[in-house]
């Protein structure tokens, strides 16, 4: 049998093929989403109803459509299923069809989506928890540091972003406990950033700080106009899915962003 030269393929199908790769990966996502926290394990027991205790059959199982298909309801039971399921998987298969425009078949491409999935992971534990996991942030440095030994960003972009990245998010954190005497940044977040340094390297650290702060700092401000300052101080901004969001923007066109700023200083 010939194999496929991926490298000869139309973009527009392997980001077709990607997407629907990423629609799969999503619904394992959803998985990983709600077990990790628990300390569960995110291959066994196989995915079942969470009010009827029903092993779900495969057909239930098959992204967003099986959703569609039974109306946001258990196949058996007949219990709601939250619509953030198909939400993830949608999710999920855009960011790695997105990839496919960006990064030519390979191995860096393999990493990329990788992190990617691992980023939506964190996003949204860090929505429901307020946490971030070590077993997927410090798991991530030393994987990230390996793979840059043979990939872009390179080894030592790599280990300068894991010390730009946990180092800055430090200092903020520290800086604002001495001013405020009260925790306003966790660890979690430092480690996540250091993380994402040691995939993308320090400069892709830089836009991704840059990305995060300015929404965070949009979405805390229209929180205020709409609840108040005095309510609105009241709730923790999950800052890691800001940086998630933003570190998957720094993967996909950090580089350009960085070309571009500097253009404008000829």
């Amino acid at each position: 049998m010939t194999p496929i030269d991926l490298a000869a393929m139309p973009v527009a199908a392997i980001a077709a093929a990607l997407g629907l790769i990423g629609l799969c990966i999503g619904s394992f996502l959803n998985v990983c989403i709600y077990r990790i926290p628990l300390g569960q394990s995110v291959v066994h027991p196989p995915s079942r109803c969470m009010r009827c205790g029903k092993t779900l059959r495969w057909y239930h199982n098959v992204p967003v459509l099986s959703w569609l298909v039974l109306r946001g309801r258990c196949g058996f039971c007949g219990a709601p299923v939250s619509a953030r399921y198909p939400a993830v998987e949608l999710l999920t298969g855009v960011v790695f069809a997105l990839h496919a425009f960006v990064f030519e078949p390979g191995p860096l491409l393999l990493v990329r989506l990788v992190f990617a999935a691992v980023l939506i992971v964190l996003a949204f534990i860090d929505i429901d928890h307020r946490i971030l996991p070590d077993s997927m942030t410090l798991t991530g440095i030393p994987l990230g540091v390996l793979a840059s030994m043979w990939l872009p960003p390179g080894w030592r972009d790599s280990l300068i972003g894991v010390a730009v990245g946990g180092g800055s998010l430090w200092l903020i954190a520290e800086a604002y406990y001495r001013w405020r005497h009260v925790e306003g940044m966790g660890m979690g977040d430092v480690k996540m950033l250091a993380m994402i340094g040691a995939v993308l390297g320090w400069r892709a650290v830089l836009v991704t700080l840059f990305l995060s702060s300015c929404s965070g700092a949009l979405v805390g401000g229209a929180m205020v106009m709409v609840m108040g300052k005095k309510d609105a101080m009241r709730y923790a901004l999950p800052f890691g899915t800001f940086l998630s969001l933003a570190a998957l923007a720094a993967s996909l066109v950090g580089e350009r962003l960085v070309t571009w700023y500097f253009s404008l200083y000829p």
